[in-house]
């Protein structure tokens, strides 16, 4: 009886478990005046503000030189495309030369897959971006990642046209400490 007992609680344990899916989260972007997430070393940035993170706003032609703000991906990729190498360096060497500057790489997909694929395959992409920012002289805690997979599209559409706008990430740059 025991046994049965015990058969019974662990399955429905199980049960209990396997129904509690995690639902996604998605962090809206920052306001002007709002908290930032800081970002802390070794860790996801996704959205989590720190004592340190300070008030940001938004810097008016804070693009850096005309380079890219925006780094676009192929499909089901988070490698970034050889293109974008210029404008990678170019706002590094801008956070090199402003230590309080602070940057949002806001990881985002086009709509095909499950929102679960599609939240974490926007946060290898803005990894991806965050890594080659770290390569050319950024630091951890100058950047903030974010996925928002296919929740904010830059283009509305179903064809390669739209999807190809869409698989992104976007650096914003903030406001310092």
């Amino acid at each position: 009886m025991n046994r049965i007992l015990n058969m019974l609680v662990v399955v429905a344990f199980g049960v209990l478990l396997g129904s509690c899916a995690k639902k996604p989260t998605t962090v809206p972007p920052a306001t002007s005046g709002e908290a930032v997430a800081g970002a802390q070393a070794g860790g996801s940035t996704s959205g989590a503000a720190t004592a340190d993170s300070g008030r940001a706003t938004p810097l008016p032609g804070a693009a850096g030189g005309g380079a890219a703000t925006t780094i676009y991906f192929d499909f089901d990729s988070s490698e970034v495309r050889p293109e974008f190498a210029t404008a990678i360096t170019t706002h590094a060497r801008r956070l090199a030369a402003d230590r309080t500057l602070r940057v949002r790489l806001e990881g985002n997909t086009d709509e095909r897959g499950s929102a679960e694929y599609n939240v974490a395959l926007g946060e290898r992409r803005a990894q991806s971006v965050k890594r080659a920012l770290l390569l050319q002289g950024a630091t951890e805690a100058e950047l903030a990642t974010v996925s928002y997979g296919a929740e904010r599209p830059a283009v509305e559409g179903h064809d390669e046209a739209a999807w190809s706008k869409n698989r992104r990430v976007e650096i914003v740059f903030l406001g310092g400490r």
